[in-house]
C-alpha cells in the first residue's frame, strides 16, 4: 500500500471513530433498531432552544453506524415545555431567514443536520425548520414544527409583536 493510500485509510478510520464517538454524545432520549440484519437505528434527541429555554425540540433521525452514507431523513416536533417570555422573543433574530439554533454533523462526508428558528410575527408563532445540508436523491430533506405563543407570557393580545 502506498503512503498516500495509508494516510487516506488512516484518515477515514479516524473520521469514522470520531463520528461514532461524537454521535454517542448529546441528548439522546431514544434509540430504536430498524431490524436484526441492519446497523441502522432511529435516534431521538431532545434539544432545548438556547435563547428560549421554554421550548424543547425532539428530533428523530437515522443513524447508520459504520456507513459513509447516513440517510438525510429526519423529523422534528417542538413544544412549549416551560415559560416563554416577551423578553426572550425580543432577543431572537426576527429576519425571514431566522437563525440556526442547533447543528449536528451527520457523517464524515460534510453532511449536517441544522435547525433554524424563524419567527412568524403575524401569527405569533415560532417555526423550527430542520434540514439536511447535503442533497440526497435530488432533495434537501427537511421538516417543520411550530410553537404558538398563545397562552404564554409572550402573547400580545390583539396583535403581533413588532417583527423588525
Amino acid at each position: 500500500m502506498t503512503s498516500l493510500a495509508k494516510k487516506w485509510v488512516s484518515g477515514v478510520g479516524l473520521s469514522i471513530f470520531l463520528a461514532l464517538g461524537l454521535s454517542a454524545c448529546g441528548d439522546d432520549v431514544g434509540k430504536v433498531s430498524l431490524g436484526l440484519f441492519t446497523t441502522k437505528d432511529v435516534i431521538i434527541d431532545a434539544k432545548h432552544d438556547p435563547k428560549i429555554p421554554g421550548v424543547t425540540c425532539h428530533i428523530s433521525r437515522i443513524e447508520a453506524d459504520l456507513s459513509l452514507a447516513d440517510p438525510s431523513d429526519m423529523s422534528i416536533s417542538c413544544r412549549q415545555t416551560g415559560p416563554i417570555t416577551a423578553a426572550e422573543i425580543a432577543n431572537i433574530d426576527k429576519s425571514k431567514n431566522g437563525e440556526v439554533v442547533f447543528k449536528e454533523s451527520l457523517s464524515i462526508l460534510f453532511k449536517s443536520l441544522k435547525v433554524r428558528r424563524i419567527y412568524d410575527a403575524d401569527n405569533q408563532t415560532l417555526l423550527y425548520l430542520s434540514y439536511s445540508t447535503k442533497e440526497t436523491n435530488g432533495s434537501h430533506k427537511h421538516a417543520l414544527s411550530t410553537v404558538p405563543l398563545y397562552g404564554t407570557q409572550a402573547w400580545v393580545e390583539g396583535g403581533a409583536v413588532n417583527s423588525h
